[in-house]
């Protein structure tokens, strides 16, 4: 099949690139020419394990290409894709000003029938819009007053450090549609990616646009759950870690993202329950559980500053070293981070903060710059550190050498904002551990 997938941001380019590792015809458009450029030399823009292999084979076999023209796209494909980013306003709403423009501009190149696949998140109401859009642009040239096409909602679950697997081997596919023949040609165009059995999920396009801000929500809000928890287990002497075992083995529960923390980032959780609670107030539905789960979300980020004032006093003039940038493992990614949070309020307070991040330190420099100094190692930024916090729990952090940190820190206190290590062994090297929802851990005499 023939597709084009108009934005190139981390949804596009995991879109065009599993698309064509399918075996379709797949044309990434995008404004930026360098970006383009780059992605014709087969060089990634983004950081996501295992798409540069693919991204290089597909464009050496012939079955993915990219071009800043967009009437090429349209007029070569089929299926238009729009995968362009919604932004954050300041309400709070989701700004689908370029995903608008996107369809007005397929609707100028259209020289036949199209199927428009709404593929950015967006709000209930939008497939309408761009509908709408599509239809005025079209009746306003004479030669195409006639011409047919069908708008999609089709939203992505992908998970950023596991963005090629997921799009490979869906757990589900939701497809919203209107028209029957449309729900034939999307079916069969997603058939390679559900053989495993999993299901595609056809239902009406408002539902399915609504399906994706409910997932994101809902899994915000076991986030912001169990910090609440973790937080009264600090107020009893209980365990979150046990806690989590005994509540998360109910599978009507379940352990996914049940994990105490310094709270969620990224670029879907804060911005999609933001739309959500805007989209509830819109319609007049009271959206407090939502917003308490961003309240407490935010006020998360702020346990590592609480807990090193209470251990230090004052934080001017001190070394603290923080491991992990990124918003999670596996991604470069740092909008929404939890450690830009973290890392403001030591600069604030006076410390000299040092960080390590395996592949997102080139995008911490530019938020930063020279206020904070970055290690080559996760070592080399702990020598007189009086507290290492854990903000990222990459792989590389979770069996340090304990002897060569103690050695190199001239504190005691580890920080662990992902409960990550274990107490009972940072006890035994000496350590004062702090997690949250599991005490402090005191050195071993």
């Amino acid at each position: 099949m023939k597709i084009s997938v108009i934005g190139t941001g981390y949804v596009g380019l995991v879109t065009a690139t599993c698309f064509a590792e399918m075996g379709h015809d797949v044309i990434g458009v995008d404004i930026d020419a360098a970006k383009v450029d780059r992605l014709g030399r087969g060089s990634s823009p983004l950081y996501e394990p295992g798409l540069e292999s693919l991204l290089r084979s597909n464009l050496e076999g012939g079955r993915l290409s990219f071009t800043t023209d967009l009437g090429h796209a349209v007029r070569n494909s089929l299926f238009c894709f729009i995968a362009v980013g919604t932004p954050k306003g300041e309400d709070g709403s989701a700004d689908l000003e370029a995903v608008l423009s996107v369809a007005r501009d397929i609707a100028r190149h259209m020289d036949s029938y199209r199927v428009v696949i709404v593929k950015s998140t967006v709000p209930v109401g939008t497939c309408d819009r761009v509908y709408a859009a599509i239809r005025e642009t079209l009746l306003a040239d004479p030669a195409k007053a006639g011409a047919d096409f069908d708008v999609v909602s089709n939203p992505e679950f992908l998970k950023e450090g596991a963005a090629v697997e997921d799009f490979l081997r869906p757990d589900r596919v939701v497809i919203g549609v209107s028209n029957p023949k449309v729900r034939e040609l999307m079916q069969e165009m997603y058939a390679p990616f559900v053989r495993n059995g999993h299901p595609v999920y056809f239902m009406d396009v408002h539902s399915s646009e609504l399906t994706k801000y409910a997932a994101n929500a809902f899994l915000a809000m076991k986030v912001s759950f169990i910090n609440k928890i973790a937080e009264m287990c600090d107020e009893v002497g209980a365990d979150v870690m046990n806690v989590r075992y005994g509540i998360g083995s109910d599978p009507r529960i379940g352990m996914p993202f049940l994990y105490a923390g310094v709270g969620y980032g990224g670029s879907c959780f804060p911005k999609d329950v933001k739309a959500l609670i805007h989209t509830g107030r819109r319609l007049g539905v009271d959206m407090a559980l939502l917003e308490e789960v961003e309240r407490i979300n935010h006020e998360q980020r702020e346990w590592p500053i609480r807990t090193l004032l209470s251990i230090e006093g004052t934080l001017e003039g001190k070394k603290v070293a923080v491991w992990g940038g990124a918003f999670k493992p596996e991604t470069d990614d740092i909008r929404e981070a939890p450690s830009r949070t973290v890392v403001e309020e030591l600069l604030s307070r006076g410390a000299h903060v040092f960080l390590y991040d395996p592949v997102a330190m080139g995008a911490l420099g530019e938020v930063f710059g020279h206020r904070v100094r970055f290690g080559k190692d996760p070592y080399e930024i702990l020598e007189g550190a009086r507290a290492l916090i854990l903000i990222t729990e990459w792989r590389i952090f979770r069996n340090p050498d304990w002897e060569k940190v103690k050695s190199l820190m001239s504190g005691e206190h580890i920080l662990d904002g992902r409960n990550q290590f274990e107490p009972q062994e940072l006890g035994r090297h000496g350590f004062k551990y702090y997690g949250i929802g599991r005490g402090c851990s005191i050195p071993n005499p």
